[in-house]
Protein backbone atom coordinates (compact mmCIF):
# COMPACT_ATOMS: atom_id res chain seq x y z
CA UNK A 1 0.00 0.00 0.00
CA UNK A 2 1.15 3.53 -0.72
CA UNK A 3 0.25 6.79 1.02
CA UNK A 4 0.95 10.30 -0.27
CA UNK A 5 1.87 13.15 2.09
CA UNK A 6 0.76 15.92 -0.26
CA UNK A 7 1.26 19.69 -0.51
CA UNK A 8 0.44 21.81 -3.54
CA UNK A 9 1.55 25.43 -3.94
CA UNK A 10 0.15 25.98 -7.44
CA UNK A 11 -3.27 27.06 -8.67
CA UNK A 12 -4.09 23.47 -9.68
CA UNK A 13 -6.79 21.58 -7.81
CA UNK A 14 -5.48 19.57 -4.85
CA UNK A 15 -8.20 16.97 -5.28
CA UNK A 16 -7.57 16.43 -8.98
CA UNK A 17 -3.79 16.25 -8.63
CA UNK A 18 -4.01 13.83 -5.73
CA UNK A 19 -6.56 11.66 -7.54
CA UNK A 20 -4.29 11.42 -10.58
CA UNK A 21 -1.28 10.47 -8.48
CA UNK A 22 -3.17 7.85 -6.47
CA UNK A 23 -4.50 6.36 -9.68
CA UNK A 24 -0.94 6.12 -10.98
CA UNK A 25 0.13 4.39 -7.76
CA UNK A 26 -2.55 1.71 -8.00
CA UNK A 27 -0.96 -1.72 -7.94
CA UNK A 28 2.40 -0.56 -6.58
CA UNK A 29 3.81 -0.65 -3.07
CA UNK A 30 6.27 2.08 -2.19
CA UNK A 31 5.05 3.04 1.28
CA UNK A 32 4.71 6.70 2.25
CA UNK A 33 5.65 9.23 -0.44
CA UNK A 34 6.18 12.90 0.36
CA UNK A 35 4.91 14.82 -2.68
CA UNK A 36 5.38 18.57 -3.15
CA UNK A 37 4.00 20.40 -6.18
CA UNK A 38 5.15 23.99 -6.76
CA UNK A 39 6.06 26.49 -9.44
CA UNK A 40 9.54 26.43 -10.91
CA UNK A 41 11.92 29.37 -10.73
CA UNK A 42 11.98 29.81 -14.49
CA UNK A 43 12.44 26.36 -16.03
CA UNK A 44 9.56 24.84 -17.99
CA UNK A 45 9.41 21.98 -15.49
CA UNK A 46 11.51 19.69 -13.36
CA UNK A 47 11.12 16.70 -11.11
CA UNK A 48 13.26 15.22 -8.38
CA UNK A 49 13.04 12.25 -6.06
CA UNK A 50 15.05 11.45 -2.96
CA UNK A 51 15.32 7.76 -2.18
CA UNK A 52 16.05 8.05 1.54
CA UNK A 53 12.69 9.50 2.57
CA UNK A 54 10.82 9.01 -0.75
CA UNK A 55 10.36 12.74 -1.33
CA UNK A 56 9.17 13.78 -4.79
CA UNK A 57 9.20 17.37 -6.04
CA UNK A 58 7.23 18.46 -9.09
CA UNK A 59 8.08 21.94 -10.38
CA UNK A 60 5.84 23.45 -13.07
CA UNK A 61 6.54 26.53 -15.16
CA UNK A 62 3.91 29.17 -14.48
CA UNK A 63 4.57 30.60 -17.97
CA UNK A 64 3.80 27.44 -19.98
CA UNK A 65 1.20 27.46 -22.75
CA UNK A 66 -0.80 24.33 -23.55
CA UNK A 67 -0.88 22.02 -25.35
CA UNK A 68 2.79 21.63 -24.45
CA UNK A 69 5.23 19.46 -26.40
CA UNK A 70 7.57 17.98 -23.85
CA UNK A 71 10.99 16.73 -24.97
CA UNK A 72 11.57 13.12 -23.88
CA UNK A 73 14.11 10.31 -23.84
CA UNK A 74 11.68 7.86 -25.44
CA UNK A 75 13.63 7.05 -28.61
CA UNK A 76 16.23 4.30 -28.80
CA UNK A 77 19.84 5.41 -28.91
CA UNK A 78 21.44 4.60 -32.28
CA UNK A 79 25.00 4.60 -33.55
CA UNK A 80 25.30 7.19 -36.33
CA UNK A 81 28.69 8.09 -37.83
CA UNK A 82 30.45 6.42 -34.89
CA UNK A 83 28.50 8.52 -32.39
CA UNK A 84 25.56 7.51 -30.23
CA UNK A 85 22.51 9.65 -30.99
CA UNK A 86 18.91 9.74 -29.86
CA UNK A 87 16.09 11.01 -32.07
CA UNK A 88 13.97 13.82 -30.69
CA UNK A 89 10.53 12.58 -29.61
CA UNK A 90 8.03 14.77 -27.83
CA UNK A 91 4.81 13.97 -26.01
CA UNK A 92 1.97 16.46 -26.33
CA UNK A 93 0.34 17.30 -23.00
CA UNK A 94 -3.01 19.05 -22.87
CA UNK A 95 -2.65 20.87 -19.57
CA UNK A 96 -0.64 21.28 -16.39
CA UNK A 97 -2.35 18.25 -14.83
CA UNK A 98 -1.00 15.98 -17.55
CA UNK A 99 2.46 17.53 -17.19
CA UNK A 100 2.38 17.02 -13.41
CA UNK A 101 1.22 13.43 -13.87
CA UNK A 102 4.00 12.69 -16.37
CA UNK A 103 6.60 14.04 -13.94
CA UNK A 104 5.05 12.12 -11.03
CA UNK A 105 5.05 8.83 -12.96
CA UNK A 106 8.64 9.43 -14.09
CA UNK A 107 9.78 9.94 -10.49
CA UNK A 108 7.61 7.06 -9.27
CA UNK A 109 9.46 4.69 -11.59
CA UNK A 110 12.73 5.77 -9.99
CA UNK A 111 11.25 4.81 -6.62
CA UNK A 112 9.93 1.51 -7.98
CA UNK A 113 13.38 0.66 -9.34
CA UNK A 114 14.86 1.29 -5.90
CA UNK A 115 12.07 -0.66 -4.17
CA UNK A 116 12.60 -3.58 -6.54
CA UNK A 117 16.33 -3.52 -5.65
CA UNK A 118 17.42 -2.84 -9.17
CA UNK A 119 20.41 -0.72 -10.19
CA UNK A 120 19.17 2.89 -10.10
CA UNK A 121 21.75 4.32 -12.52
CA UNK A 122 20.88 5.46 -16.06
CA UNK A 123 17.12 4.87 -15.91
CA UNK A 124 15.90 8.18 -17.38
CA UNK A 125 14.67 6.62 -20.63
CA UNK A 126 12.82 3.85 -18.80
CA UNK A 127 11.23 6.42 -16.50
CA UNK A 128 10.07 8.47 -19.49
CA UNK A 129 8.61 5.37 -21.17
CA UNK A 130 6.78 4.36 -18.00
CA UNK A 131 5.22 7.82 -17.74
CA UNK A 132 4.49 8.09 -21.46
CA UNK A 133 2.63 4.78 -21.51
CA UNK A 134 0.15 6.04 -18.99
CA UNK A 135 -0.40 9.38 -20.74
CA UNK A 136 -0.79 7.68 -24.13
CA UNK A 137 -3.04 4.86 -22.94
CA UNK A 138 -5.27 6.76 -20.55
CA UNK A 139 -5.29 10.28 -21.99
CA UNK A 140 -4.49 9.76 -25.67
CA UNK A 141 -1.40 11.98 -25.56
CA UNK A 142 0.40 11.79 -28.94
CA UNK A 143 4.14 11.06 -29.23
CA UNK A 144 5.67 13.00 -32.14
CA UNK A 145 9.00 13.20 -33.94
CA UNK A 146 10.98 16.37 -34.72
CA UNK A 147 8.78 16.97 -37.80
CA UNK A 148 5.57 16.76 -35.78
CA UNK A 149 4.56 13.34 -37.15
CA UNK A 150 3.13 10.72 -34.81
CA UNK A 151 5.66 8.07 -33.85
CA UNK A 152 4.68 4.40 -34.12
CA UNK A 153 4.27 2.80 -30.70
CA UNK A 154 6.83 0.06 -31.28
CA UNK A 155 9.57 2.66 -31.83
CA UNK A 156 9.43 3.83 -28.23
CA UNK A 157 7.45 1.25 -26.22
CA UNK A 158 9.63 -1.85 -26.41
CA UNK A 159 10.53 -2.75 -22.81
CA UNK A 160 8.77 -4.82 -20.14
CA UNK A 161 8.84 -2.01 -17.60
CA UNK A 162 6.29 -3.54 -15.21
CA UNK A 163 8.24 -6.80 -15.22
CA UNK A 164 11.47 -4.94 -14.48
CA UNK A 165 9.99 -3.59 -11.21
CA UNK A 166 7.65 -6.50 -10.48
CA UNK A 167 9.13 -6.88 -6.99
CA UNK A 168 7.56 -3.51 -6.11
CA UNK A 169 3.99 -4.62 -6.86
CA UNK A 170 1.40 -4.49 -4.09
CA UNK A 171 0.65 -8.16 -3.25
CA UNK A 172 -2.82 -7.25 -1.97
CA UNK A 173 -3.87 -5.39 -5.11
CA UNK A 174 -6.37 -7.25 -7.27
CA UNK A 175 -6.77 -4.84 -10.21
CA UNK A 176 -4.87 -4.60 -13.48
CA UNK A 177 -1.12 -4.46 -12.89
CA UNK A 178 0.21 -4.62 -16.42
CA UNK A 179 -0.22 -2.44 -19.44
CA UNK A 180 -0.34 -3.95 -22.94
CA UNK A 181 2.87 -3.59 -24.94
CA UNK A 182 2.91 -2.30 -28.53
CA UNK A 183 -0.77 -1.39 -28.69
CA UNK A 184 -2.14 2.01 -29.58
CA UNK A 185 -4.39 3.90 -27.20
CA UNK A 186 -8.02 3.05 -27.77
CA UNK A 187 -9.58 5.57 -25.43
CA UNK A 188 -10.51 9.00 -26.79
CA UNK A 189 -9.41 12.06 -24.89
CA UNK A 190 -12.35 13.62 -23.12
CA UNK A 191 -12.26 17.06 -21.63
CA UNK A 192 -12.22 17.23 -17.84
CA UNK A 193 -12.59 13.47 -17.42
CA UNK A 194 -10.33 11.59 -15.05
CA UNK A 195 -9.74 8.05 -16.27
CA UNK A 196 -8.68 5.72 -13.50
CA UNK A 197 -6.14 3.05 -14.24
CA UNK A 198 -3.84 0.64 -12.53
CA UNK A 199 -0.27 -0.34 -13.23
Amino acid sequence: MSIIDFQNRTHLSDDRLLSLCYAGLAGWSVGRIILRVRYSRGADFSGTCFYADKRVFINLGRHLKYPYRMETNLAKVKLVDQRWRRLSYTIELRDAYELALFIFMHELFHLLVKRARRNTRQKESMCDRFAARLLVDDFGAPVRDASGRRVRRELWDFQDLEGFVAAARDPLYRGRTTRPLLKSASRPRQKNQLLLFAD
